[in-house]
């Protein structure tokens, strides 16, 4: 059985607004929550990026049913591992069986702003696998001293533990990282209806765990208004190729975008009132083999947002 989330887009809304839309997500009857963790927003269009844990602090303290997860931190470069082994670890213990951590290898754009180099993505999946089994090592309880080849602990132990550690969902767009995902993870972040990668996380060893998708849309009572709003807050989405990896600061989106149409965007985001719209949208990414999705609203009208899927979508999906 399918489960639909809401996400939370921190790149567009303040931590005030996004503890606020959490709490509307679950009254309107979404099952989950996602979170993105931002150092920068995609554009200055944008223009937010509260601290993500803060955020997650504030949804654990104002709702009751919605599970939460991060996608994605980064637990590499920017923030180490047992820091965010800490973080996840605070998160779980206030929301019991409620809160999973999805990490993946990153982006330049967050990463970078400490100076620290800014490696290939091979060495970005080496990494990650080791900052997954810092992380794992840290939520045993025990005081730890240890080096791996990228990560040093010395005497560290985390004492604020929840009662079961929360699972850990590995993202990633391809071949290799749905490898990694299945044989590392808890589950499988993909932002693309490709089943193909799905059947590679499930080769790996991913079979049964859960596969959560997010899904592009814009909702607006006119779809020409739409179409424009999701260009103007979202043209990253139709950036082609490896820059979203690469660039290291919002303007360079934004001269990347430059190339980009409002049709390039709208061919990748359900746009307008028609249920019908997107209801296909989100069945492309059900019938890939994903068990989980999240829906972003692009732009600031999340109000109007909440009230067509409660009443027009959430419904049909069951």
């Amino acid at each position: 059985m399918t489960s639909y989330g809401y996400k939370l887009s921190s790149e567009e809304h303040s931590a005030s607004d996004l503890v606020r839309y959490a709490q509307r997500a679950e009254q309107a009857g979404f099952e989950f929550g996602s979170i993105s963790d931002h150092f920068h927003p995609w554009t200055d269009r944008q223009g937010e990026s509260p601290f993500v844990w803060s955020v997650i602090g504030g949804i654990a303290a104002t709702t009751e049913r919605l599970r939460l997860g991060t996608a994605v931190t980064c637990p590499t470069t920017r923030i180490h591992p047992a820091l965010v082994a800490q973080a996840a670890a605070t998160a779980a213990s206030m929301m019991p069986g409620r809160f999973f951590l999805g990490v993946g290898t990153g982006e330049n754009l967050n990463e970078h702003v400490l100076g620290d180099r800014w490696p290939g993505i091979s060495v970005r999946r080496e990494m990650l696998e080791e900052a997954i089994d810092v992380i794992r090592t840290l939520w045993g309880g025990e005081l730890v001293t240890r080096s791996w080849k990228h990560y040093t602990l010395d005497g560290a132990r985390i004492y604020s533990l929840s009662d079961a550690p929360p699972p850990i969902y590995v993202a990633g767009a391809g071949e290799k990282a749905a490898e990694l995902a299945g044989q590392v993870g808890d589950g499988y972040i993909g932002v693309a209806p490709n089943s193909e990668m799905i059947e590679t996380f499930d080769r790996s060893g991913g079979a049964g765990k859960p596969r959560v998708a997010e899904v592009q849309v814009c909702w607006a009572s006119d779809e020409a208004q739409a179409r424009k709003t999701a260009h103007e807050w979202w043209p990253v989405i139709a950036i082609p190729g490896e820059l979203g990896q690469e660039l290291p600061l919002p303007r360079h989106f934004e001269q990347a975008a430059e190339n980009v149409g409002e049709g390039d965007v709208a061919e990748l985001v359900a746009c307008g009132p028609d249920p019908e719209h997107h209801l296909d949208t989100i069945r492309k990414f059900t019938d890939a083999g994903y068990d989980h999705v999240a829906i972003h609203q692009i732009g600031p009208d999340q109000d109007g947002f909440f009230d067509f899927y409660e009443r027009e979508i959430l419904p049909k999906l069951g």
